[in-house]
């Protein structure tokens, strides 16, 4: 892995998430807890089985702003991105969405008013969109390429055809915030939703970072490994 990236795998864990916090979201998504101590980041890796030049091609690559689309990130494992693509599938659709949708009903309260039923109602929708999607991807994409990590290769189903429809999931996220910035009436005390519409903020950022690593990191991997697994055929 090239020399010149940020965070090396001689680097102490707790450096990284001290550096930039919310590189916990890919630490948790990878199944690496707190309590690391002075581990550095290879160390603490392998102490939990965890694939560490993955994880640094991961935490690097969101971290620089997805700047590397070269050949820098190399001998990744598959079976390690899918795992950590599956955890913040898990994450979005269990935890951030229902508790964004907590905390703005709490903000808007339950009125019947045009906006709030807007709101609410573009909210539910996109996360059902959000839904659909990523379960194509957990029983459709993944169980593709589990198929491929066991060696085989199925011919009805291919990761082109995931790589040319995959679409922005977060974009929608963006109608729903310039509806709450411009059209919710303001209040005394906005502190409620402006927590919400912070979690907007931050979720769609997470969206899109999810969607890049699918596209720039998982997608070619998986393309290297259809290959491998075409020429042995031959």
């Amino acid at each position: 892995m090239d020399k010149q990236l940020k965070y090396k795998e001689t680097d102490k864990m707790s450096d990284l998430i001290c550096e930039n916090y919310t590189l916990l979201q890919v630490m948790s998504r990878f199944g690496l807890s707190l309590g690391f101590g002075d581990k550095t980041v290879k160390e603490f890796c392998l102490l939990n089985q965890v694939d560490y030049r993955t994880f640094l091609a991961v935490v690097n690559f969101i971290d620089e702003g997805y700047l590397r689309m070269d050949d820098t990130f190399k001998e990744l494992s598959v079976a390690s991105i899918m795992n950590y693509l599956k955890q913040a599938h898990s994450y979005f659709l269990d935890f951030n969405f229902p508790s964004i949708r907590l905390k703005l009903m709490e903000a808007i309260g339950y009125s019947e008013d045009n906006v709030t039923s807007l709101i609410m109602k573009f909210y539910d929708d996109y996360v059902d969109e959000v839904r659909k999607h990523m379960e194509y991807e957990d029983k459709v994409v993944f169980k593709y390429v589990e198929a491929l990590l066991r060696g085989e290769l199925p011919t009805n189903y291919s990761i082109s055809v995931y790589a040319k429809k995959h679409t922005q999931v977060e974009t929608k996220l963006t109608e729903l915030k310039n509806i709450i910035i411009k059209y919710y009436p303001a209040k005394s005390s906005n502190n409620l939703l402006n927590a919400a519409l912070f979690d907007i903020f931050s979720c769609e950022k997470d969206l899109e970072s999810h969607s890049r690593v699918e596209d720039y990191l998982f997608v070619p991997e998986v393309l290297k490994l259809v290959k491998k697994l075409s020429n042995s055929d031959e």
